[in-house]
């Protein structure tokens, strides 16, 4: 299974950041409506595919991005996993 998965974000300037930090990694990734589905602060959510979510998560939070939450396949399975960071100081 092809892991893929979107990263919500409490601000669009977050979401830019990602952008960057992915697409500078050489990851194939594209901004996109938030899906209804899922909630966020944000409108724009950041699609991503052909990596882990725990990878994507790990680069975030080294660049210091603020990530609402990530939604993604590729765990056990393909199953649909929510990998979440606690706000700074939490």
């Amino acid at each position: 299974m092809n892991p893929q998965g979107v990263v919500l974000f409490h601000t669009s300037s977050s979401a830019f950041r990602a952008e960057k930090i992915l697409l500078r990694d050489g990851l194939r990734c594209k901004l996109i409506p938030t899906p209804r589905e899922m909630s966020s602060d944000c409108g724009i959510a950041l699609w991503f595919a052909g990596v882990r979510p725990d990878h994507v998560a790990g680069l975030l939070d080294s660049a210091n991005v603020e990530v609402a939450a990530i939604h993604g396949t590729g765990g056990t399975r393909g199953r649909v996993q929510r990998i979440s960071r606690p706000e700074n100081g939490s």
